[in-house]
């Protein structure tokens, strides 16, 4: 008995001690938490989509669609290096118009003269380095080979997007951040400076003097960083306007009708970050199905689009090239999709 009292002493310590490590993030408080409370999304205690949302459907729940996910036989990693190349970021033109991709969902976008970091994930791991490991050859660039950045833009609190150790060492190169509502909360638990972090909620939007408009428009997904946190912080995308110019900064999102509804506020969407990849049939209301993604496509009236959320680490059993053969049959349909290879200077 002794023994057992000692072994669940232990575990508890243990766990108190994970649990507060300063990569989960922590929850809202203050007038930020007041802020999020007056919220259209919040109800019953935390964010909600716009229309009811089940996170894994079937007959699975979290942890039987973790052992699903690493059990499973199929191809999700190369056996060969992936295609991608290492440029010098630190003295790229800032009135290039280009995008610099990274892998995943994170990417360098340079517009009006500005330097937009989006979701950059340069360390691995969710939440501890050795949980996920990137695909062979894409694991060449860090913080430390980033330009000085304007605006640093965080859809939401995923680990895929927002990486503890990754901002960490980007806090002295960023000049603004830019996020959803309660994201503001981890980067400030982080070191950003208050006055240096704008938090936007659905359909809210901030001009900057420079000439930059980011609107936040709605997704159809969820956040958390532990089993405490769910849906404390919100979820979303980003317009940016600049001129005439349209970029739709898309996050993690099942499709919905809001996809419809930005390109007819907006209008048109000159270039477009949609997500393709990491999904499957359980998770068809929270990521983008293929058979969606011409659809939401269209809606979004998108000239340019560039698919994002794939090819640098795996986190669904769909084998790791699909996003690849998604991005052709778009094509086939007539969606414009720029060729993008991982690491390279894009000119758009």
């Amino acid at each position: 008995m002794i023994w057992i009292v000692a072994i669940i002493g232990v575990l508890a310590v243990t766990t108190v001690i994970v649990i507060n490590q300063p990569q989960f993030g922590r929850n809202p408080r203050g007038a930020r938490l007041e802020r999020i409370k007056k919220s259209p999304q919040w109800r019953d205690g935390q964010f909600r989509n716009a229309h009811k949302t089940e996170r894994i459907t079937g007959d699975h729940n979290f942890f039987s669609a973790m052992y699903k996910f690493f059990t499973n036989n199929t191809e999700s990693t190369p056996k060969e290096p992936m295609l991608a190349v290492k440029r010098d970021l630190k003295n790229l033109d800032p009135n290039r118009n280009v995008v610099v991709w990274f892998g995943h969902s994170s990417y360098l976008l340079q517009v009006g003269g500005k330097r937009i970091l989006v979701d950059p994930v340069f360390y691995t791991g969710a939440p501890f380095s050795f949980a996920i490991k990137p695909f062979p050859g894409t694991d060449i660039y860090k913080p430390s080979d980033m330009p000085e950045i304007d605006y640093l833009v965080i859809t939401h609190n995923h680990y895929d997007h927002l990486n503890y150790k990754t901002v960490k060492e980007l806090l002295p190169k960023v000049k603004h951040v830019v996020c959803t509502l309660g994201v503001g909360e981890d980067m400030e638990y982080w070191g950003y400076q208050p006055e240096k972090i704008t938090e936007l909620d659905w359909w809210e939007k901030q001009s900057f003097d420079d000439g930059l408009t980011f609107t936040s428009t709605p997704t159809r997904h969820f956040s958390g960083r532990s089993l405490s946190d769910s849906g404390k912080m919100l979820w979303g995308a980003f317009v940016l306007q600049h001129d005439s110019t349209n970029i739709y900064i898309g996050g993690d999102s099942g499709y919905d009708d809001h996809y419809k509804t930005v390109g007819e506020r907006f209008g048109h969407i000159d270039l477009a970050f949609v997500e393709n990849g990491q999904y499957n049939l359980d998770w068809r209301y929270i990521h983008t199905l293929p058979e969606f993604m011409v659809q939401k496509c269209q809606e979004l009236n998108a000239k340019h689009v560039i698919s994002v959320h794939h090819g640098k680490f795996a986190l669904a059993n769909h084998t790791w090239d699909e996003p690849y053969r998604n991005i052709n049959s778009m094509r086939k349909h007539g969606i414009n999709m720029l060729d993008v290879m991982m690491g390279e200077i894009v000119e758009y």
